[in-house]
């Protein structure tokens, strides 16, 4: 498993500690938000919502919330502010490519604080289409597999429409296009499999290799400070940092 991968569980599990510690749900409400506006308020045929909705419930986000911001995605209840969704591309250390997702009400804040936090921690921001052509869109599934046969995950994943499957000891992530990934994840646990809520998110097609600890904290420290700006949703980046490294900063 790739040092993204590694970054991405290890985030997944710090997004639900700091929610825990009351990280605020206005992240979360926007997503849902913008799922809403661009695909209706059904999040049984809106994939994007269905994701986003798993996610403010995994934080405990109350149901009114996640309710009054699908209904504000829909234009069922209009609160004054204008949310809008918004792609950096962006480069750190050794030329690792990031795509910087931001759900904001205001896009002369956001891009000036992502710039700020890039030229802070080493980065640059770079012009459109530099790095968004890196990565595919994907939906991911989080498996515990403890005490499970892996191969017999294998298979049963493949068979609920999964396309692709990486492990590192119990941790197994599953890969789908990004429509198919509620129902592959609802299959799984049919079968009794314990799984996150499913996300979708930018996979990288190539990954840059980072062999120094020095390097590879800076990177780490880059993404670390995006991802806590509230306007940020998500990073995808195409580091490949080794497990020795990541096992010494983790």
């Amino acid at each position: 498993m790739s040092g993204h991968s590694k970054w991405h569980q290890i985030q997944h599990k710090k997004g639900i500690l700091d929610a825990k510690r009351g990280a605020k749900f206005t992240k979360a409400a926007r997503v849902v938000t913008v799922a809403a506006r661009k695909g209706g308020g059904d999040p049984a045929t809106n994939p994007s919502l269905r994701t986003a909705i798993e996610k403010a419930k995994e934080i405990n986000m109350p149901n009114a919330n996640i309710e009054r911001a699908i209904k504000n995605g829909t234009g069922e209840l209009k609160e004054g502010l204008i949310i809008e969704e918004v792609a950096y591309e962006a480069y750190g250390h050794n030329g690792v490519a990031l795509l910087i997702h931001v759900v904001t009400d205001n896009k002369n804040r956001a891009v000036s604080e992502v710039k700020n936090i890039l030229t802070k921690h080493g980065g640059s921001m770079g012009a459109a289409g530099c790095t968004a052509w890196m990565f595919d869109q994907k939906g991911i599934i989080h498996i515990d597999a403890a005490g499970k046969n892996v191969d017999d995950l294998e298979l049963a994943a493949i068979d609920s429409g999964a396309e692709d499957i990486k492990r590192d000891g119990d941790a197994v992530e599953i890969y789908s296009r990004p429509h198919d990934v509620a129902a592959v994840r609802e299959k799984l646990i049919s079968l009794g499999y314990s799984a996150t809520p499913s996300e979708i998110a930018y996979v990288p097609k190539t990954e840059v290799k980072i062999t120094d600890e020095a390097t590879a904290r800076k990177i780490l420290k880059l993404m670390d400070t995006l991802e806590d700006f509230e306007d940020v949703t998500q990073v995808a980046s195409n580091f490949d940092i080794s497990a020795e490294i990541m096992e010494k900063i983790s």
